[in-house]
């Protein structure tokens, strides 16, 4: 025998939704009592206030392992990479002579990057420090105490330093300036109270023929030990701390693409690591096209 349910119409269907809201006769909301329903917004309220708080604990007493100021761990930046200015996608610098709006974004990268390097703006927020030496400064005694950096005055860029520079860094006329900059490492103390500099050269041997000669600035390209080492950025009062810069001045062959490849070359620096192409070195392409 086969028994047909009776097919509910759709008044009762809604009665029936409105009962289960809310039940006049049980005074039960959503199937539940006030009681019952106290009783579950009770315990949701104490268990996730319960992880809540262990989880504000358990991050409290992480935080005070960590310093503000030095971070706890630094094996992954053992080594300071480098990098060039003006910043461009993929490390390539184009430049086409004729064209102003081909170099004009980088002449104005340059002016913002080399700002902070005014001579009066050094003069007011860093120090002069003795060359040759580690800037070093200790706490005296008070924790994280405020550390100063060195002067480094753009007027020592030479040619490249932008001041009342008719060519624009060299873009105007085909010999672009090329800023190599040093990322910051903490109480990283480079070149190991040895001399070093920033040198740069064709990757392959044609590239070095098209290069041809270029000048560094500031002269040979070297990095005076008194801009290390770095603090942190909290330590510092200035707003920058100066990190040393190579430059160069290409006079590379025209219409030509050249690999070109800086290296720092200091006792303490590696840069023959496969892995980071860019621990102590960077390289880049260049091409000064002449219609």
């Amino acid at each position: 025998m086969v028994i047909q349910k009776e097919k509910k119409s759709c008044g009762q269907v809604v009665e029936e939704w409105k009962e289960f809201v809310w039940n006049p006769r049980t005074h039960q909301f959503m199937g539940r009592t006030g009681t019952s329903w106290a009783f579950i917004l009770l315990f949701y309220f104490v268990f996730y206030g319960f992880l809540t708080a262990m989880f504000t604990l358990t991050m409290w007493v992480m935080l005070q392992t960590v310093s503000d100021h030095t971070p706890k761990y630094q094996d992954r930046l053992a080594t300071p990479g480098l990098m060039i200015r003006p910043k461009t996608e993929n490390l390539d610098v184009i430049v086409n002579v004729s064209d102003t709006e081909s170099w004009d974004q980088h002449v104005q990268k340059l002016n913002k990057f080399l700002e902070p390097y005014n001579d009066s703006i050094q003069a007011q927020k860093n120090d002069v420090c003795r060359p040759g030496r580690y800037y070093e400064q200790p706490d005296n005694g008070v924790l994280n105490y405020p550390k100063r950096a060195c002067q480094f005055n753009r007027t020592q860029l030479g040619d490249c330093s932008g001041i009342g520079d008719p060519t624009h860094y060299g873009y105007s006329t085909g010999q672009p300036c090329v800023f190599i900059k040093m990322n910051r490492v903490i109480n990283f103390y480079a070149g190991a109270n040895q001399s070093m500099n920033v040198t740069c050269v064709g990757k392959r041997d044609e590239d070095a023929e098209n290069l041809g000669s270029f000048v560094m600035f500031p002269a040979n390209g070297n990095i005076d030990l008194m801009y290390f080492p770095y603090y942190g950025k909290k330590f510092h009062v200035s707003e920058l701390h100066t990190a040393p810069r190579g430059r160069e001045v290409p006079e590379c062959d025209p219409n030509v693409e050249v690999n070109v490849e800086c290296r720092i070359n200091a006792v303490n620096i590696a840069t023959d690591d496969e892995r980071d192409k860019f621990a102590g070195r960077v390289a880049f392409k260049l091409r000064i096209n002449k219609t």
